[in-house]
């Protein structure tokens, strides 16, 4: 197994300091190889180690600037740091290196909904749902988008799917109430934030929803 393999190993295994020993043998081995600098760089962002974790990154771009993950690296640590118009502006560079993976177009997606842009945020949110179908957060992600879009049937769709991959999944069950609310259909709302509720006894906002339509049932 090579120095970077075992440094990721390690680094999965929350070694951090073992990874960093096996990542910095690698590029003292192959100091002109951006994979050394790209996997340190992920290192210290596991690590809030921003400021260091973007030097490696754009090391590893002036190597290569083909380096598709050493921006998405770097849009991570903008992201981290709520820099979101930079993050973003790193994730289009490595979508157009080549990174087709559902994360990139998921980070991509989020740093458009943060900015309050749900209209941009949607097709990258669909691509990563396309790569993903089982990923719950990518899932869930994509039928708030399309909720906030108008798309209610789609989001009602992908809401019921994001239940079929967790069951206990509280905001689903409060979104799929709002979603019973747009449709007039006050009493499979209750049912859907009484479940929230169940899963989640402090979810505030089912809370709240469900004292709303209760109270206007009885009027």
């Amino acid at each position: 197994m090579d120095k970077l393999q075992k440094g990721i190993e390690e680094m999965q295994n929350h070694n951090y300091e073992e990874a960093a020993k096996w990542f910095t043998e690698a590029i003292d081995e192959n100091p002109n190889e951006p994979v050394g600098y790209i996997n340190f760089g992920n290192l210290l962002l596991h690590m809030n180690d921003f400021e260091r974790a973007q030097r490696f990154f754009n090391r590893a771009i002036e190597l290569d600037e083909e380096a598709a993950t050493a921006y998405y690296g770097l849009g991570n640590v903008y992201y981290e740091q709520e820099k979101y118009t930079k993050a973003q502006e790193q994730f289009i560079l490595a979508v157009h290196h080549g990174l087709d993976e559902a994360d990139v177009h998921f980070m991509l997606g989020m740093t458009y909904v943060h900015q309050e842009y749900p209209k941009l945020a949607l097709p990258y949110l669909l691509r990563a749902a396309e790569l993903a179908e089982d990923d719950v957060d990518i899932q869930f992600q994509y039928g708030l988008c399309l909720a906030q879009n108008g798309q209610i049937d789609e989001a009602e769709k992908t809401m019921n799917h994001v239940l079929q991959l967790e069951e206990e999944h509280s905001d689903a069950h409060y979104n799929l109430g709002v979603v019973a609310l747009h449709k007039e259909d006050a009493h499979k709302a209750l049912e859907h934030f009484d479940r929230a509720l169940e899963i989640n006894s402090e979810h505030m906002l089912a809370s709240h929803a469900k004292a709303q339509v209760e109270q206007a049932l009885n009027e």
